[in-house]
């Protein structure tokens, strides 16, 4: 059997996917409108497309306390003092559009900060490499010498 189709579309039924383990319930996201600035004439001046959504990690459900930590030192430059991280949606002229842009974006900012950078092995040259290092040494100190200045002996 198929779900009830509604006219909001994904909006409603389902939270918004940062990633395979990740969603943000929609209940957690706070969306405002409101009028957008620069051009487009009389438009701009009656229709509210440009979309605001704030979203606080700090007491969000879908995340653990690993991720939270995370989150809040990566992202720690976008978050407000009470710790909510605001996206701003106003490329389009569609309230629509601009809201699935400022979604793309958080999902895309949580996304890259719940990342986990891989750990550096710390490494030592090899064989090869040092004693091309040295010749190479070796190559300068004696190109450095010919150009020496030596009275005739």
């Amino acid at each position: 059997m198929t779900p009830p189709a509604s006219n909001g579309g994904e909006h409603e039924e389902r939270g918004l996917k940062v990633n395979g383990r990740v969603t943000i319930p929609r209940h957690e996201l706070e969306v405002r409108a409101t009028r957008a600035g620069g051009p487009g004439g009389q438009h701009v001046n009656t229709s509210s497309t440009r979309v605001e959504i704030v979203w606080n990690p700090l007491t969000s459900s879908a995340l653990n306390d690993d991720e939270r930590a995370r989150i809040s030192e990566r992202l720690a430059s976008r978050l407000t003092a009470d710790g909510t991280l605001r996206v701003v949606g106003r490329e389009f002229r569609s309230q629509r559009r601009n809201r699935d842009a400022a979604e793309e974006r958080l999902a895309e900012l949580v996304r890259a900060a719940l990342v986990i950078p891989k750990a550096r092995r710390a490494t030592r040259p090899g064989r090869a490499a040092r004693e091309a290092r040295l010749a190479d040494k070796k190559h300068v100190s004696d190109r450095k010498k010919s150009r020496r200045w030596r009275p005739d002996d």
